[in-house]
């Protein structure tokens, strides 16, 4: 009998002392024109043909993972970390510049949703009803607590984001120990 794979939520630690915090991605600063940000969660290539640019709120400790709005922002090592696992058709790094810093940093976006959240084994689900007046989003998850995931719907990926709950991404067990051992700052984890 083989034990069952094992994915985590990855995420940003805040409480790291003295780290820095990245704002919204913009195009521009000086002209100040936001970044559609929403289109990491899609789970698709995209072609970025202007700079994105990234101010730092507070001057800290730059971190190997950050969020900046909710969107994955890494640096250098971890690409290189991703390369060696070969991981390159699971992710698409889009460089960023970011605010008082000369090393290349990226967002990593995820190139697979997959449907394999566990309604079951979550704490709680709840749907967008009728009586929500936003037929656009009735039938998908309006909120998810405690989300938990059936590993025998995702295969053989590694990153991800789960269909219907976008805001989270998701490693494999094999990721998450290999970023572990890397010695990558900033993130956090949690089973799934």
């Amino acid at each position: 009998m083989t034990a069952q794979a094992r994915y985590y939520d990855i995420f940003d630690d805040k409480y790291i002392p003295g780290r820095w915090h990245l704002r919204m991605p913009r195009y521009n600063e000086g002209e100040g024109e936001w970044f559609d940000i929403w289109q990491f969660s899609e789970g698709r290539v995209l072609n970025i043909e202007r700079p994105i640019r990234l101010s730092v709120k507070s001057a800290g400790i730059a971190l190997d993972f950050s969020h900046a709005m909710g969107t994955p922002i890494v640096h250098r090592r971890v690409v290189s970390l991703f390369e060696r696992l070969g991981l390159q058709k699971e992710v698409q790094f889009i460089p960023v510049e970011v605010e008082g810093q000369t090393e290349p940093w990226f967002i990593l976006n995820a190139l697979q949703v997959i449907r394999c959240i566990d309604d079951a084994r979550c704490e709680e689900v709840l749907y967008w009803q009728p009586e929500d007046n936003r037929p656009d989003k009735e039938g998908e998850y309006r909120n998810v607590v405690g989300l938990k995931v059936d590993p025998a719907k995702i295969g053989d990926a590694n990153i991800f984001r789960p269909w219907g709950w976008l805001v989270v991404l998701i490693v494999s067990e094999r990721v998450k120990q290999a970023l572990e051992a890397e010695g990558i700052t900033g993130t956090q984890f949690i089973e799934v």
